[in-house]
């Protein structure tokens, strides 16, 4: 077995596979289950098996060089706090802070926020015969709930969420800036907030934080500094605006393409959370994930040596057949026993909760308004990044 498998070509910086690499993906699937890139020098697996094993190992895949593929060949230095790239036991120690804060009991109290943020968006739009899923919804809701969530004033909430929307962009065919992948999560724009929160408390995560006592790893008893807050923070708020605004855009996409499904979640409402869970399986808005190898490993009769990079390609891992029979096809009546989407093992997503209740209750929103739309191709916009996937701009005629 050849690792490219006899031609199979697989680039994450390639606008053009980007825009469909789901025949790329399968080709690696059957033809190449261990895939090696000469061009950026990375291995990559695809298979849900192969995914979901490695996911779990995090002694051998680590993620305490960053879980991005530029940011690991930056060599750059992880700040602490920063629980996507951090590993055991630093990672179990805040992880273990904010999962205080960011409960599924707490994620779902505020969901009658959540749909008034919704109704905000879609209500003035009735009637007009067309709206942007993104600009108009995905780009609105998340950063009204994770602002609200943090203790971000709403003035502010558009500026910071495009500033992380920018910083995440890709130019075609090339890697991007080492540091353009850690920069949006760094918090240094929430040290203000921070300082004048310190001194006016209210109920909000930042409140928590700066408040949180914790047993350090030395096991002393003491309080996150005021920069640890901050990183905190950004992290919060970028995954917070990011992905969950990738999914309601796949929602828009995939339900134009597929009104037979949308027809049965108009007829019955209750289908909306299976549904929810299968765009996450179909259309996964973070995609692939980087992972430094710390120890020699064996796939597929080929030994892979410590010290490179495996992309984790938790796209492709959702559309395997050997684990979901018809996997290409967008079923709102499949029962899933468990995807890859929000990661698994320790990478767990935290915000997984928070990023389901928003899709459902979003896509209801939807519903109730709109039970039928057409995508406006002339207009739509796929954005590109190489941490996420889906639309800058994804129109709608209703």
């Amino acid at each position: 077995m050849t690792l490219n498998g006899g031609g199979v070509y697989y680039d994450p910086y390639d606008f053009e596979i980007d825009t469909d690499p789901y025949p790329v993906w399968k080709r690696m699937r059957d033809e190449a289950p261990l895939y090696y890139n000469e061009k950026y020098d990375f291995y990559a697996l695809s298979r849900f098996e192969d995914v979901e094993r490695c996911s779990v190992d995090w002694r051998t895949y680590i993620s305490g060089k960053g879980s991005v593929l530029e940011m690991i060949k930056s060599g750059m230095e992880m700040p602490p706090g920063l629980i996507l790239f951090e590993d055991p036991p630093a990672h179990d120690l805040h992880r273990g802070l904010l999962s205080r804060v960011f409960t599924p009991r707490k994620m779902n109290a505020i969901e009658p926020k959540v749909r008034e943020f919704c109704a905000r968006s879609l209500d003035p739009l009735v009637g007009s015969g067309r709206f942007d899923f993104i600009g108009d919804l995905g780009a609105q809701m998340p950063m009204r709930t994770i602002g609200m969530l943090l203790g971000i004033p709403e003035d502010d909430q558009e500026a910071i969420r495009d500033r992380i929307d920018s910083g995440m962009h890709l130019s075609e065919g090339s890697m991007p800036d080492r540091d353009q992948s850690y920069s949006v999560t760094s918090g240094g724009d929430f040290e203000g907030y921070i300082e004048w929160r310190s001194k006016h408390p209210s109920d909000d995560l930042m409140t928590e934080l700066l408040n949180a006592e914790f047993e350090d790893a030395d096991g002393t008893t003491r309080k996150l500094s005021r920069t640890e807050v901050a990183t905190y923070v950004g992290l919060l708020a970028a995954a917070g605006n990011e992905t969950t605004t990738r999914l309601i855009g796949w929602t828009g996409k995939v339900l134009a393409e597929n009104p037979d499904q949308r027809e049965l979640l108009v007829n019955d409402p209750t289908l909306i959370p299976g549904a929810i869970e299968e765009l996450l399986r179909y259309e996964a808005p973070s995609p692939v994930q980087a992972r430094y190898i710390t120890k020699d490993v064996e796939h597929y009769g080929q030994t892979v040596p410590a010290g490179n990079v495996m992309l984790l390609l938790t796209a492709s891992a959702n559309r395997d057949e050997r684990r979901f029979p018809d996997a290409d096809t967008f079923d709102v009546l499949r029962k899933i026993d468990h995807h890859v989407t929000f990661g698994y093992g320790i990478h767990f997503c935290l915000g997984a909760a928070l990023a389901r209740l928003e899709g459902r209750v979003a896509l209801d929103e939807v519903l109730k308004r709109f039970p039928t739309w057409e995508v406006d191709w002339d207009n739509a916009v796929q954005a590109r990044t190489s941490t996420v996937r889906g639309w800058d701009k994804l129109p709608v005629l209703t």
